[in-house]
């Protein structure tokens, strides 16, 4: 059996729930076309670059999966019926990435890194702010 990477989007107007419950749905018809899924990473609610289908954001989630070509044939099949599904991608790779992809890695080091070294508002460095020059001349 072949080892694949498969990214889908879902409109933004579905519920988490359901995004849940669809890999749910694909992992089961993995499995009953003799294929198995090793790691499912919901990515959450992203904004896209550009517009698809009338949308301007998606439910990101990838699957790595072991399976026959047949399965992930069907797989796609299926995923092109689906009204919530906007767009998907299938890679064949030769090995499978070990812990959490980019993505997670990047959300997580954000999530460690505070404000990231800027300052209150998150946008720029903390400075010391400078006396406004009318406070400085004094008042009329």
């Amino acid at each position: 059996m072949a080892l694949y990477e498969h990214i889908y989007l879902v409109r933004q107007d579905v519920t988490a729930p359901q995004v849940e419950a669809l890999t749910e749905t694909l992992k089961t018809l993995i499995g009953s076309n003799g294929g198995s899924v090793s790691k499912v990473e919901a990515w959450g609610l992203k904004s896209l670059a550009f517009r698809i289908k009338k949308n301007r954001k998606a439910y990101f989630t990838l699957m790595n999966i072991d399976a026959p070509s047949a399965a992930i044939q069907e797989l796609e099949r299926q995923l092109s019926l689906n009204e919530d599904v906007i767009r998907y991608l299938t890679l064949r790779v030769d090995e499978h990435e070990v812990g959490p992809s980019a993505m997670l890695r990047k959300r997580e080091e954000s999530d460690r890194d505070d404000r990231g070294g800027r300052g209150p508002r998150g946008d720029r460095p903390d400075r010391p702010r400078r006396p406004r020059d009318d406070a400085q001349a004094g008042a009329f």
